[in-house]
């Protein structure tokens, strides 16, 4: 498999206050992970900054407005109760957009196989018209929009199995027969979303929510009987994952119990589903994760099965 990590120095430059867990440490975990002789052939790659009309494909224009209102000329400026902006943070989300529409092209222009996106701010918890639980973008949205538009996809399919619900995503494709959003996640937990009635107008929505303290059977179990058949039967052109990890045991903010393998056992099944029907396109966004080690150690091996496949 040929993969391309899209990366750039300014996710850095996004701040937040101190404590706060969203911080810039958790992609400098990540690079210390890929310094490993593994990642040899990983081919890294400068995303570059999106066009502010990408985020115009997934949310409303006010929305774009509001966040623009909302950075800062210095200092830090509270958005929403847990999200931050600092006066790089627009630059930061917008190169967040433009590394997922460069993945996508790269996947289509069979440039790549698949590819990783190491970004921050995270994006699933952004509706159509609000920044919320550190996002500010939809950036897994906005890349389904882009591969129909730019790439002409009929089916994309979104696996999100970041442990907090993604809300946003959900919002935006509520009643799109033509996008998949499944979801494992922790509930209850933030966002309060996620419940298994949460179908979608068109049965586009497949929720398949946790308990706490849930360990790897249940997150495999959910993937079997749930994800994986709803992949089946939908049969993606492209297959998108929100990939946080914070379902990893060592995470502060939720009580799901998984291990590193467990990561690399669903990308291998998501790898799978790709090849029978997507002509392996596969492109994954970084979402959660908190705890550094369990981040780097997850992420790492997520990222080492999309390049053996």
């Amino acid at each position: 498999m040929t993969t391309k990590l899209y990366e750039n120095t300014v996710f850095l430059e996004h701040g937040v206050p101190e404590g706060h867990p969203e911080r810039p440490d958790r992609l400098k975990a990540l690079n210390l992970a890929l310094e490993h002789p593994n990642f040899a052939d990983l081919e890294r790659v400068e995303a570059p900054i999106g066009d502010e009309d990408l985020v115009l494909l997934a949310h409303a224009e006010d929305h774009l407005r509001g966040v623009k209102r909302g950075i800062p000329d210095e200092d830090i400026n509270q958005l929403e109760a847990d999200t931050y902006a600092t006066p790089q943070s627009l630059v930061a989300a917008l190169t967040g957009i433009g590394g997922a529409v460069a993945a996508v092209d790269a996947v289509f222009k069979g440039e790549a196989d698949n590819a990783f996106i190491a970004a921050r701010p995270p994006g699933h918890h952004a509706e159509k018209n609000k920044v919320m639980g550190f996002c500010f973008f939809n950036n897994v949205a906005i890349a389904a929009r882009y591969a129909q538009r730019a790439h002409g996809a009929e089916r994309v399919a979104i696996v999100d199995w970041d442990v907090h619900h993604g809300n946003g995503t959900q919002d935006i494709f509520w009643d799109d027969p033509s996008v998949l959003f499944c979801s494992t996640h922790q509930i209850p937990l933030y966002p309060g979303t996620g419940a298994k009635d949460e179908t979608g107008v068109r049965n586009n929505i497949v929720n398949a929510p946790l308990s706490p303290n849930s360990g790897s059977e249940h997150f495999r179990d959910a993937f079997r009987t749930r994800v994986l058949p709803a992949l089946e039967n939908f049969r993606p052109d492209l297959l998108l994952i929100s990939a946080g990890f914070d379902a990893h045991h060592r995470d502060p903010l939720a009580q799901i119990n998984l291990v590193g393998e467990d990561f690399d056992w669903a990308t291998g099944r998501l790898i799978d589903i790709a090849g029978r029907s997507a002509g392996n396109r596969i492109v994954s966004l970084l979402e959660g994760g908190y705890d550094l080690q369990g981040l780097a150690e997850s992420a790492g091996l997520h990222i080492l099965r999309l390049m053996r496949g």
